[in-house]
């Protein structure tokens, strides 16, 4: 196995890939990325078990052949070469050495035999999806993935393909978040997939506000999404998601319609004195009026008033005001509307021109 490649070339698929190493492993293996050159061109490949990213690039004086690298060694070498460096990869014996100008490096090497990868998945169903759409999707919904939850199912994203819908659900059981967008019809039955919290942190990572399309496939036990030179590929948390439209308020008619960034910024101000523990702040409705008030332990207090469209009366709610402040940045509309029923219940937030997203706050006893 031989190849040359650029060091800008060479380092695009290796960013790509190394974030799906884990430092610590099981196996000594999933420390190395399987490296592949064929046709002329060098795939990488990196895992965990879990989740499998591969990216690929062009090579010159390709010489087919595999092997596996140590991931952060060889990452961290190309990484500190100079830019335009000519790279040289050379298989000697059971080493690779890695020639650079007049720097030299050579690198132990593991039996591309022991590493372990998914090669095909039981497709279930494929979804072609412009990019930057999934990307919106994923960054308005992965706040609210819980994080080592005991609830495992909790732990991750919910996909939910309809016949002519896709949506991202998120939650951690204290607040939801939901976005989707229209595809075109023609699927077959409703498919619900619940993607781990690692697996969505590197998808999300992946994707650039590019212009092209991603493709996705459904498989039973698996996700796999195509894009350009990158194949990522995920094991499914295997348990059922929560009933998340029963926890979507229905009957909230006391509606608060509010300026988005006055009130992120107005709920920012007052979290400063809000206690660290609970992160609650109330919101107080009254006709034409919003009023938030945080206390701490030390009898600080923040209180400030904005102006809201709204006839309620005499309402008042706690909320965490981090899940606030999160449901808030993932809007869009320059007004949002707040749905209440009473102090009891959950808080709908959603923007005024129906924007395909929505997220519950649940309430906090204050």
């Amino acid at each position: 196995m031989r190849f040359s490649i650029q060091r800008e070339v060479l380092l695009k698929p290796l960013q790509q890939v190394i974030g799906v190493v884990e430092r610590r492993q099981t196996l000594p293996v999933l420390a190395n990325l399987l490296v592949q050159v064929d046709g002329g061109r060098v795939a990488l490949t990196g895992t965990d078990l879990e989740v499998e990213m591969i990216a690929s690039a062009a090579a010159d004086n390709a010489e087919a052949g595999e092997t596996t690298i140590p991931a952060r060694k060889l990452f961290d070498i190309v990484r500190a070469l100079p830019d335009g460096a000519p790279i040289e990869v050379k298989m000697n014996g059971d080493r690779v050495a890695l020639n650079a100008g007049r720097s030299r490096f050579t690198l132990a090497t593991l039996p591309h035999s022991e590493f372990p990868t998914i090669d095909e998945i039981e497709l279930v169903e494929r979804v072609r999806l412009p990019e930057a759409v999934l990307k919106d999707l994923m960054d308005r919904t992965a706040f609210a993935m819980a994080n080592q939850d005991v609830r495992y199912y909790l732990n991750g994203m919910l996909l939910d393909l309809r016949e002519d819908t896709l949506r991202c659900v998120a939650t951690d059981g204290h607040r939801l978040a939901l976005a989707e967008t229209r595809r075109e019809a023609g699927g077959s039955a409703r498919r619900q997939i619940i993607i781990p919290r690692k697996g969505v942190l590197e998808l999300a990572g992946l994707f650039e506000s590019g212009e092209g399309e991603v493709e996705l496939e459904f498989g039973r036990n698996h996700l796999r999404v195509r894009r350009g030179e990158v194949t990522f590929t995920s094991k499914l948390i295997d348990g059922r998601f929560p009933d998340y439209e029963a926890v979507i308020p229905i009957g909230a008619d006391k509606v608060v319609l509010v300026d988005r960034e006055l009130l992120r910024a107005a709920l920012q101000r007052a979290a400063i004195l809000s206690n660290e523990k609970y992160r609650g702040v109330k919101i107080e409705v009254s006709p034409g009026k919003l009023r938030l008030v945080a206390h701490n332990p030390e009898q600080e207090e923040a209180v400030e008033e904005l102006e809201a469209e709204t006839g309620v009366g005499d309402l008042a709610v706690g909320f965490n005001v981090s899940y606030l402040l999160d449901a808030l940045g993932a809007l869009r509309s320059e007004r949002v509307r707040l749905c209440l029923r009473d102090a009891q219940s959950s808080c709908l937030l959603e923007g005024e021109q129906g924007e395909n997203a929505r997220h519950v706050v649940m309430p906090l006893r204050l």
